[in-house]
């Protein structure tokens, strides 16, 4: 019975009552990790900026800049969770009593929970900026293809009851309307309101389903020819050019939105992924400053 007791007494006594965590050292490395972060960032920010030119032909592609970004992503993660994990695994003080595989597991914890507060302190500083940034090009993406879809997206939008943008529509409107002779004026009794109103309902309607059907079309041709003294035959031909012009542009808007999407997918991902390798790293290098702080001290000791 005494020797039951001793051994209860015994374990219990060989069980520390401090914890295995180490809060200073990893607040160290997160703090060394996030600034080093936000400092790296400011630098790729400027890099990327001269990469961006308002100039024709000056500008890099989209997939460059987007590759240029996660490329530096990922260099971003390296430095600065290696930093981190480091500092943290350096800075701790020797844990006594504990097995070599116990230390390194508590390395590597320490070194990822180094990496995870700096990452949410990086969040906190750059979250709105970041969010804003992403929240104003999905709306840039969305403004292209409305204006590319003039037809479609203002028919959708005006049936809602909302306002859309019609400079692209009015555009090619005013393109049907051209007249063949400028002193060429609209008949008696034709009201240039109501054709233009005409043709813009006809075009709107069109563009929500997705082609003009024969009836529009040859109205359409009647109403420019009615309006701009062009014959039935050329009035037709005008209204052809100006559907073809709208279904290119609405092609060209849709593949750059869908460019600009890809784009942002691919971001997004190695995002992700050189985030994973942040934690990685953070984790080895906890390790590693770790095992040469314990190495240090025993050499000391011993000398």
């Amino acid at each position: 019975m005494n020797s039951t007791v001793t051994e209860v007494e015994v374990s219990g006594s060989s069980e520390s009552s401090s914890s295995a965590v180490s809060w200073g050292p990893i607040l160290a490395g997160a703090f060394a990790a996030s600034t080093l972060t936000v400092i790296l960032m400011l630098v790729g920010s400027g890099l990327g900026l001269t990469m961006v030119s308002p100039w024709t032909g000056a500008s890099a592609s989209v997939t460059t800049f987007a590759v240029s970004a996660a490329v530096w992503l990922v260099i971003v993660q390296w430095l600065s969770a290696g930093l981190g994990g480091y500092l943290t695994g350096r800075l701790r003080t020797k844990w006594v009593g504990i097995h070599d595989d116990e230390v390194y597991f508590r390395d590597t914890a320490h070194g990822f929970l180094a990496w995870a507060l700096a990452t949410l302190l990086v969040a906190g500083v750059f979250g709105s900026a970041l969010s804003a940034t992403i929240g104003a090009g999905v709306q840039a993406a969305s403004s292209v293809a409305a204006g590319a879809a003039a037809g479609a997206t203002s028919a959708t939008t005006n049936a809602a009851g909302g306002t859309a943008d019609r400079n692209g529509l009015d555009y090619f409107v005013d393109a049907l309307f051209r007249p063949a002779d400028t002193v060429t004026s609209a008949p008696a009794g034709q009201s240039d309101g109501g054709s233009t109103a005409q043709a813009s309902r006809i075009l709107l309607v069109s563009g929500a389903k997705g082609e003009v059907s024969p009836d529009d079309k040859a109205y359409l041709a009647k109403l420019v020819a009615s309006r701009t003294g062009l014959s039935q035959a050329d009035a037709a031909k005008r209204v052809d050019t100006v559907l073809t012009s709208m279904e290119d542009a609405k092609n060209k808007a849709k593949a750059a939105a869908d460019t600009a999407r890809k784009a942002s997918a691919t971001f997004a991902l190695v995002g992700a992924l050189s985030m994973i390798v942040g934690a990685f790293i953070a984790s080895v290098a906890a390790t590693l400053g770790g095992k040469q702080r314990d190495d240090d001290e025993a050499q000391f000791v011993r000398g």
